[in-house]
């Protein structure tokens, strides 16, 4: 199995386990092993699964703005936390391609594998969610089929950005392509770079 459709297969079953409880306070418990990258892409769906509903509840119009303000924070957290996954994912990547002859016409990609898996672990989400849609029993013929023709759109991405994702890995350990992975740097939750909170110094 390629390593891109080994990431669909772990988001699908790790989006499906969130959905047992369909509860963001609930624990995950991670099916694989500490410190694979298995282990790391199904943390990282999980992370963006509960995100995915916080973003939901916090649309509520009728939501208390203490609990408003909690949430906003528990999202920037979890911003931060999904960042630092992806930078680890990066970090494997560029252990396993460290011996890899770089061929001296060999090009840079707009984005590291990694950015582009977090992508794929966020179609995860929307594909179960608007196949939910989809499958509604409670809609109008219309909203159904609205929900079914993006579904298509949806599953028509997964399969091409799969297909990308295995080509730029193929393209770095065949030394056609070149990592070259920029930190994120976020600022906003630094104390030391944000200016609101260093003010208060």
């Amino acid at each position: 199995m390629t390593f891109a459709n080994k990431c669909n297969e772990i988001f699908d079953q790790t989006v499906k386990l969130y959905h047992v409880t369909d509860n963001v306070d609930a624990v995950f418990t991670n099916p694989f092993a500490e410190g694979t990258i298995e282990s790391s892409l199904a943390r990282k769906n999980w992370i963006d699964a509960v995100q995915w509903h916080l973003e939901d509840i916090i649309r509520d119009e009728n939501i208390d703005p203490v609990e408003a303000l909690a949430l906003k924070r528990r999202i920037d957290h979890s911003n931060q936390d999904r960042t630092d996954l992806v930078e680890e994912i990066d970090a494997y990547f560029r252990e396993c391609y460290a011996s890899v002859a770089v061929l001296p016409d060999a090009t840079l990609n707009t984005e590291s594998p990694a950015w582009a898996i977090d992508r794929l672990s966020i179609l995860s989400l929307k594909i179960w969610h608007m196949r939910e849609q989809a499958e509604r029993t409670d809609a109008t013929p219309a909203h159904i089929a609205k929900c079914q023709a993006k579904l298509d759109v949806l599953l028509e991405q997964r399969d091409d950005l799969t297909t990308a994702i295995n080509q730029l890995l193929d393209d770095i350990a065949e030394g056609r392509k070149f990592m070259k992975v920029y930190m994120q740097m976020k600022m906003y939750n630094d104390p030391e770079t944000n200016p609101v909170l260093y003010g208060k110094k």
